[in-house]
């Protein structure tokens, strides 16, 4: 868990908020004994968390893709290739949506904008230097040209829900490997 108090704070105001002006079918299915509070999301999201990413062409079609997805200090963090198709979509329409799924057990939902963390040939986010050491030490160092040939993003939510079938027990088992990773 990497967030300050003011970011977890901000967060669960965003949980709330967009919650409440959710549709009444949406909120039935988070209710309060479903929805995970801002602690709880955050001692959940760790590591590497798969996400379908989606995005809109030039000509308004939806595409989706999967990124590795990192919640750090309350937001979603994630990157791909300077010359895949995402970014250029991106670069060109920053507006996207997010869902990360376990099973039936968790879903996190997001709608947002993204700002790119490492331009090429620009001015990179304040805290760039900390985010790169910190995916240096996910990925290793050496795995990519870290200023050629990725970009990364924040993914800045106006609108967010977490849903757990059991809120209590996804905590529990927050520090075992995810299905998935297993194999």
């Amino acid at each position: 868990m990497r967030e300050t108090p003011d970011e977890l704070h901000r967060l669960q105001a965003l949980l709330d908020a967009s919650l409440s002006r959710s549709t009444a079918h949406l909120r039935s299915i988070i209710s309060s004994e479903r929805s995970l509070t801002a602690d709880r999301l955050t001692r959940v999201l760790t590591g590497m968390c798969t996400l379908a990413l989606s995005t809109v062409t030039a000509k308004g079609e939806p595409r989706v893709s999967g990124v590795d997805g990192h919640f750090l200090h309350g937001k979603w963090h994630f990157g791909t290739a300077r010359t895949s198709a995402k970014a250029r979509h991106l670069a060109a329409r920053p507006a996207v949506s997010a869902a990360h799924l376990r099973g039936e057990d968790l879903g996190v939902f997001t709608h947002g904008t993204v700002e790119t963390l490492n331009p090429h040939n620009g001015e990179a986010a304040a805290d760039w230097p900390e985010l790169l050491a910190y995916f240096r030490d996910f990925y290793g160092h050496d795995t990519f040209d870290w200023d050629n040939d990725v970009v990364y993003y924040r993914l800045h939510p106006h609108w967010m829900a977490a849903f757990a079938l059991d809120p209590a027990q996804l905590e529990a088992n927050a520090h075992e490997p995810h299905e998935a990773d297993k194999a």
